[in-house]
């Protein structure tokens, strides 16, 4: 039986966390706008300066941009309960595990999203800097999952009908979730080593909001610590569906459309973790590697559910 005000009551806190988001976003705009260059504060510190104390000639952050950032960090809080509250009461409406199919899941993989970032930000302030990339993608995903993914709350098809659900697929969505900030990441790492590049090399390039971001070798460490700490739980949520699909239909492999591009993302993101610690492949190439591994887990989500078929196509819209 589906609580039909619970229901309307999930869907008004999707709007609210939408334009909450949003709000997060022009803050951090803004904040870029009246920032300055933070790289050259935190490796002097680095360098010899005592701990909490601004190293000699640094550049301070501007108070009103630390004021925006503060306010941007503070919308993003918001709207994560917000958003967390979607999740609960379309659970709640419906009287199940709120990710049942694609507009549920997605939801969930957003919510991992914004707290991965969040809990990033707040461990290393500087990260703060990364928030509108981040939650730009964020706002535009939501706005999607709304128009395009949104169902009506009801019961769950016959054929996820088990406890495997809250394993594989709460696995799934934490790993995915992980995994698209770290592709994010590697992005802005690949654009702002590109930029030092040019720097080092005597070039003068002009000034650009990429000067506000972390250091590319802050960029790089974020993007692989956050791949390490996601890898496990991509790996478990392979084999927990392994497992799920032998008691389900009979067999642990099947090369379902959906199990082989879940094992090709598997594949990248060792590859990823590999090259990262292989001299050679240091750096761009291997964080090439983990923007193709984002790349993967989108055609995953998005290909593999809607134009290709097998066995995981209950999993669609419906």
């Amino acid at each position: 039986m589906i609580d039909e005000s619970l229901a309307r009551l999930s869907d008004t806190f999707f709007t609210i966390t939408v334009v909450v988001y949003s709000l997060a976003v022009v803050a951090f705009c803004a904040e870029l706008a009246f920032g300055r260059p933070a790289a050259r504060t935190r490796e002097l510190v680095a360098a010899g300066s005592p701990a909490g104390a601004p190293a000699q000639g640094a550049l301070e952050e501007p108070a009103r941009a630390r004021r925006l950032g503060s306010l941007a960090m503070l919308l993003t809080g918001l709207g994560l309960l917000t958003h967390a509250a979607v999740v609960v009461t379309r659970g709640l409406a419906a009287g199940r595990l709120p990710w049942g199919n694609m507009y549920e899941f997605t939801t969930v993989v957003v919510l991992v999203a914004v707290v991965a970032y969040t809990l990033l930000a707040v461990r290393a302030p500087e990260l703060r800097h990364i928030g509108v990339f981040v939650m730009g993608p964020v706002v535009v995903a939501m706005a999607l999952i709304r128009l395009v993914l949104y169902v009506e709350a009801g019961p769950l098809v016959a054929a996820l009908r088990s406890w495997w659900l809250a394993v594989h697929v709460t696995t799934a969505t934490l790993g995915f979730g992980i995994f698209f900030v770290s592709g994010i990441v590697s992005v802005l790492y690949l654009v702002k080593s590109r930029r030092e590049e040019r720097t080092a090399a005597g070039a003068v390039p002009a000034p650009s909001l990429l000067d506000r971001l972390p250091s590319a070798a802050a960029l790089d460490r974020t993007a692989h610590r956050t791949a390490v700490f996601g890898f496990p739980i991509w790996t478990f949520a392979v084999i927990a569906g392994a497992i799920w699909a032998e008691s389900a239909w009979g067999r642990f492999w099947g090369w379902d459309p959906k199990e082989t591009w879940a094992f090709i993302a598997w594949v990248v993101y060792a590859a990823y973790l590999h090259a990262r610690t292989t001299s050679g492949w240091r750096g761009r190439p291997s964080a090439w590697v983990n923007v193709v591994g984002l790349a993967v887990m989108v055609f995953n989500l998005l290909y593999v559910n809607f134009v290709s078929t097998g066995l995981h196509s209950y999993a669609g819209v419906s």
